[in-house]
């Protein structure tokens, strides 16, 4: 029996011809009935590049329905789909090319020449466009094609997509997502938040992410939901849409420019039954104004490229806790361990490992980092940093890359956090560690003001004064008008340690 996914999703729409799919902006409406040749096009165009299964294709372009269609017709022909963050630079996307020497690049007219330029050193590429208003060359080539009905009989461990790590720890890694992967943690998330066929998701992440496109797009496709797609996140067209909706899902970058809006509201969110939040922390003070503005409390989540979806706060609302990211989902398993691998107990912190049907096959062509990856008894390495409470509730406290051992002593960056974002004035904080003479490493801690509000360091420095070990205060406070971060809203640390890295030192 094929365990591909997209032959599951077709499956579970049977019931659903008649229900629209996809609105894009109110310019595009696709029913489920009209999905299958409209993915069946392109899957022919893809076969006409010279596509097999097996094979890879990178994309590199904004969001549309072109996208989408794409994504899917991947599946449908056993190619693996490899997308791209459009802010890479043409020294990331040949490094990205040639590493996965892919049959078909895709991208946009306006970076045509980049990307032929990038993938010059692989034989037989091929370079297509989509520009998500029929325009492309590959929207066209579909648009021409007589749709294909057939589905590649994939395995669970087929690798369906292939993401790329952010590089944080050494060169990008593609990590292998099976077929298997998806399907199981799609059905997981399903379960924990109780999708339906009757909502509506309202969407605008990134589709080149494993949020936008494994978590938000394949629950909708899972359940027969309909997809309320806007061109990109814009707060007054959110809040002008919420109404029409009953799920959204953002990084917290999307919920602090919804507050800032002054237009949010209980009125505004009265169909809604669930906002949920991941990719980046979300501050417990942002937490908490939303549930002010609206009734509604954030259900924060944890997920990494390599296992997509981990754990989850809870459904219910009162067991959602600010700067928390709940319990490990239906059929996952995690555990806190020291060092040596032995776990640790409630309450102490440790390295965070999962496993589960959710945890990639393995990197791409990368079968030493594969292996490095992961303890025996199919424990994968996530290299996050938690403490768990004895009824299993995980609390991140940061990345193992980011702990700071200063003067022999372990700091994590989450506890400095925490306290510091708590103090008035302060908007939120990233807390870092750099080279010091003295100690090894000295945290530095730089802090972003609320509006209005003006930072007295020598204040803040005091008042943290019982709050924190003389070894966890920072030794030098920065003030910025804002923290550097990546298009999911991730604060870029190593970009921080960059900047500062000579301040005890030069």
């Amino acid at each position: 029996m094929s365990a591909n996914l997209y032959a599951a999703f077709l499956e579970r729409q049977t019931p659903y011809a008649d229900k629209v799919f996809l609105n894009w902006s109110d310019r595009l409406s696709l029913t489920y009935g009209d999905l299958p040749a409209a993915v069946g096009r392109y899957q022919a165009a893809l076969v006409a590049l010279g596509c097999r299964p097996g094979d890879r294709l990178i994309v590199q372009a904004e969001r549309s329905p072109a996208f989408i269609m794409l994504y899917l017709a991947c599946l449908a022909a056993g190619v693996i789909f490899i997308p791209l963050n459009t802010a890479y630079t043409p020294d990331e996307l040949a490094y990205f090319i040639g590493d996965a020497e892919p049959r078909v690049v895709v991208g946009q007219a306006a970076t045509r020449a980049i990307l032929e330029t990038a993938a010059a050193g692989v034989e037989g590429a091929r370079i297509v466009t989509i520009e998500g208003d029929g325009t492309g060359t590959l929207e066209q080539q579909a648009a021409a094609a007589t749709p294909l009905t057939s589905v590649h009989p994939s395995a669970v461990d087929d690798v369906a997509c292939i993401l790329y790590t952010s590089g944080t720890t050494g060169r990008p890694k593609g990590a292998m997502l099976s077929h298997g992967n998806l399907s199981s943690n799609v059905a997981a998330l399903t379960e924990a938040w109780r999708f339906s066929a009757d909502d509506v998701l309202l969407h605008t992440l990134p589709l080149f992410h494993a949020h936008g496109l494994f978590v938000a797009l394949q629950l909708c496709l899972w359940n027969g939901c309909t997809v309320l797609a806007l061109d990109k996140f814009e707060p007054n067209a959110v809040i002008d849409a919420l109404p029409r909706a009953s799920v959204f899902m953002g990084v917290p970058t999307f919920y602090t420019r919804l507050l800032a809006s002054g237009r949010l509201t209980r009125e505004a969110c009265r169909t809604m039954r669930l906002f949920v939040s991941g990719s980046a922390p979300l501050l417990p003070q942002t937490f908490d104004e939303f549930e002010a503005a609206t009734g509604h409390r954030i259900l924060e989540r944890y997920g990494m490229t390599e296992t997509i979806m981990i754990t989850s706060n809870p459904y219910e609302m009162s067991g959602r806790k600010a700067g928390t990211v709940g319990y490990a989902l239906p059929g996952i398993e995690v555990r806190i361990v020291d060092g040596d691998g032995k776990v640790v107990g409630d309450g102490v912190v440790g390295d965070l490992e999962v496993r589960g049907p959710n945890v990639l096959k393995g990197y791409w062509r990368k079968p030493e980092a594969t292996a490095q990856s992961f303890r025996p008894g199919d424990w994968f390495i996530t290299g996050d940093v938690a403490v768990a409470e004895a009824d299993g509730r995980v609390t991140l406290v940061g990345r193992s890359k980011d702990l700071i051992i200063s003067g022999g002593y372990n700091v994590y960056p989450a506890e400095v956090e925490s306290v510091l974002n708590d103090l008035p004035g302060i908007k939120e904080s990233a807390v870092i560690g750099v080279p010091h003479p003295d100690f090894g490493e000295g945290v530095v801690a730089v802090l972003v003001a609320e509006d209005g509000a003006t930072l007295d360091t020598a204040a803040i420095d005091a008042a943290i004064a019982d709050k924190l070990a003389k070894f966890k205060r920072p030794k030098l406070y920065e003030v910025r008008a804002e923290l550097p971060r990546n298009t999911m809203g991730k604060v870029l640390k190593a970009q921080l340690r960059q900047d500062l890295g000579k301040t005890f030192t030069a």
